[in-house]
Order: C-alpha cells, then sequence, then structure tokens
C-alpha cells in the first residue's frame, strides 16, 4: 500500500524550484513513455541501497517505466546478498582474530540467518556454526547493512560465489550480471532486468567494489564490450536519470559519445556511436553546486565558454567544480533536482505510476520515516540471497 499521505507531506517540504524540477522531470518521462520511448537510469551505490531506491527501480523496471539500468559492482555485490541484512557486530578480537586482518575499530560481523537459509548455504560451503554461535552469544549491536558484504558466512559466499559466476560468464562469453541476474531476487535490479530482458551492466567507472565481485565483473566482458553495450543503451534513451552516483561524465559521455564527449575519434575510425543532444538527461544530487553550473550554463553560456578557451571551470565560476557537472550542464535538456535520493525517487515514482495509471507494489520511503524503518525491515525479510542452483538453468 502507497503511503499517499506521507508522500504528499514530504513533496510539500520541499522548496518551490526543487517541486518545479521534479515536476519537470515527471512530465518528460511521462511523455517518454507514452510515446513508447525507453527510460533509463544510472545509479551509484551505497544510499540507493539504504533508502530502498534499487528496490524501488526494480520495481519500475517490473512495471515496465524503466528500460535500462547501470551501477555499481558493489550493489551488485549487496544484491547477490540480498541488498539490505541484520547481522551482529561484535569486538572480533573476543573471538580470537588478529588486529592485522580486522577492519577499523576491530569489528567482526555475523548474519542473522534464518535457519532455511542456513542449511541452503551447508550445501555450498563448510560453515563454522561454532564462530556463528559464540559471536551471538558476545555483547554487540545488531544493525541492518547492506548485504553479503563484511559478515560472515554471506560476506564470504558472495566472494565464492562471485568466482563461479565468473567461470560460467567466461565460458558462455556474457556478462556477469546477466549470469547473477538469473539467481537474483525478482525484487533486486539484477533479478528485475534479466526477466525483463532489459540490460543491466556495471560502468567501467564504478567496476572496483564489493571485493572479489567487482574484480570478476571487470574480467567477466572486455573493457570495451562493457562500454559499448552501455553506449548502445544510453543511446536507445531518451530520458537518462542518475542517481547519486559520481563520476558520471565518464559515464554518459564516454568513449563513444559524440556531443559533449570523446566520441569523434571513434566515429572517425568507423565505430557505432551516438549523441545526448536532444536526450534529458535527469540528475538527482544533494550538491547545489551543480544546479549553480547549470544555471551559469543557461543564463551565460559560461561552462562552453571555458572549455572553449581552455579555461579552468572552476576558477571562471568561483564554485567547487565536479568534472560530470561539465556534459550535463551543456546539455539544453538537462535537469538537476537537488534534493535527497530518499525523498526525491518516491515522490517522482508516485507521481510518474499515477500518471501512466500503473500500480506499484511496492514504495522506498526515506529511511529515517517510520514507514522507511519498516521498508529496510520488509527488505531484509523478503529480498532473499542469490539462488545458486539457479545460476546454472
Amino acid at each position: 500500500m502507497v503511503n499517499k499521505e506521507l508522500l504528499n507531506n514530504l513533496y510539500n517540504d520541499l522548496d518551490d524550484d526543487v517541486k518545479l524540477t521534479i515536476e519537470k522531470s515527471v512530465e518528460k518521462i511521462v511523455e517518454t513513455k507514452r510515446s513508447n520511448k525507453k527510460v533509463v537510469v544510472v545509479t551509484g551505490s551505497g544510499p540507493n541501497l539504504h533508502e530502498g531506491v534499487t528496490t524501488l527501480i526494480a520495481e519500475l523496471i517490473k512495471k515496465g517505466i524503466i528500460d535500462g539500468v547501470t551501477t555499481s559492482s558493489a550493489v551488485v555485490a549487496h544484491e547477490m546478498g540480498g541488498v539490505l541484512d541484520k547481522v551482529k557486530r561484535v569486538d572480533g578480537r573476543k573471538l580470537g582474530f588478529s588486529e592485522d586482518i580486522l577492519p577499523r575499530g576491530n569489528v567482526f560481523e555475523v548474519t542473522i540467518l534464518e535457519n532455511n537459509l542456513l542449511a541452503e548455504l551447508k550445501n555450498e560451503m563448510i560453515i563454522d556454526e561454532k564462530l556463528i554461535e559464540n559471536t551471538l552469544k558476545l555483547d554487540g549491536d545488531i544493525i541492518i547493512k547492506a548485504a553479503g558484504n563484511m559478515a560472515y558466512p554471506m560476506g564470504l559466499r558472495t566472494e565464492n560465489l562471485a568466482k563461479e559466476i565468473l567461470f560460467i560468464a567466461k565460458s558462455k562469453s556474457i556478462s556477469f550480471e546477466e549470469i547473477a541476474g538469473a539467481g537474483a531476487d525478482v525484487n533486486t535490479m539484477l533479478g528485475a532486468a534479466k526477466r525483463k530482458g532489459i540490460p543491466c551492466l556495471v560502468t567501467v567507472p564504478q567496476l572496483i567494489g564489493g571485493g572479489m565481485v567487482g574484480v570478476a565483473i571487470g574480467d567477466s566482458i572486455s573493457i570495451m564490450e562493457r562500454t559499448s553495450r552501455i553506449a548502445e543503451m544510453l543511446s536507445s534513451a531518451d530520458v537518462i536519470i542518475e542517481s547519486a552516483v559520481a563520476l558520471t561524465q565518464e559515464i554518459h559521455d564516454g568513449p563513444f559519445e559524440t556531443y559533449t564527449g570523446h566520441g569523434i575519434w571513434s566515429d572517425w575510425e568507423g565505430y557505432p556511436t551516438y549523441s545526448l543532444k536532444e536526450k534529458t538527461l535527469i540528475r538527482i544530487d544533494l550538491d547545489s553546486n551543480l544546479k549553480k553550473a547549470h544555471d551559469f550554463e543557461n543564463k551565460s553560456n559560461t561552462v562552453q565558454e571555458a572549455i572553449d578557451k581552455g579555461m579552468p571551470k572552476t576558477k571562471l565560476m568561483s564554485i567547487p567544480f565536479r568534472m560530470e557537472m561539465s556534459g550535463f550542464a551543456r546539455l539544453e535538456n538537462s535537469i538537476p533536482i537537488i534534493g535527497d535520493i530518499g525523498v526525491i525517487w518516491p515522490i517522482m515514482a508516485n507521481m510518474i505510476s499515477e500518471q501512466l495509471n500503473i500500480e506499484l507494489d511496492f514504495m522506498s520511503y526515506p529511511q529515517q520515516t517510520e514507514e522507511g524503518k519498516k521498508m529496510r525491515e520488509w527488505i531484509v525479510e523478503n529480498i532473499k540471497p542469490i539462488t545458486k542452483s539457479e545460476l546454472f538453468s
């Protein structure tokens, strides 16, 4: 059940200029879908998971609103573990671990596992049940965090599974993400994309993360093939939404983009290229400097002028200038939404689904709200780790 009252309150609390950019974005997305054209999403890591945004994106994929997604290897690792899980954190030294291998704070974590999942894992790997038992007896905190990460045994299981998925991917010349998607929960971006037959790919700037998962993803297909597939996805879209992600200039105007990027030489040499011209690039970001750079360009062509003169953009505009601001600000149809993705995404998803007359079965909410806390508990209880047997089907 979508809490319309909470979503309306969240919307009413926003500044008028943020409301305007949301409404403009929703209008463009709805127009795009009604024209049977495509919307793709470029996601980052941490906040997208914790705010339930990746789960909401999976829902929007299932409902046909989102037609492709890029993400980070860390997100893939966490989706393989079930997105969010509960872990108990203790002082690892009390379990006999050396400080040399423990992370900062000497923390050691175990996953709080249901009996059926523990039984499933026992069929895959040797489980040190005594270690789990001893950890649960110690004083410590039980928290919800990104799944399949540092906690035993799910973190180790994810590491081992990554090597097996890599073997399958290499033997079939298929990306790691597609193989993982076959066994992933349908409420993950990986699982939803695989079932819907749409692309879900890790971008090159986001390859290193998630431990062995990042290495395996990077090794599964070549950099040339990865960048080509991502370029094909972005080329097919009329709208691109960026959500809490860095280094996007290397994503949206990478080696095959000709309007703001470096695609001139690829085109010169006969490689397939594409253009961001006429596309709408929506970016949800907390950095108000993004809007300043966007406004500078709209009013005075400042960013393009700096580029044309070979001048440093930071000095010309007197703002901290992140690289992705350059390509974004120069696109005529770009829309900066300055706000918390945990607030912006559910508001937008609700507006879009209402206007398209689509009923959503899942809605994310800011994690600090009561609905957000319930949502996180729901994710822990209902989104399951990857099912290994499905990978071989």
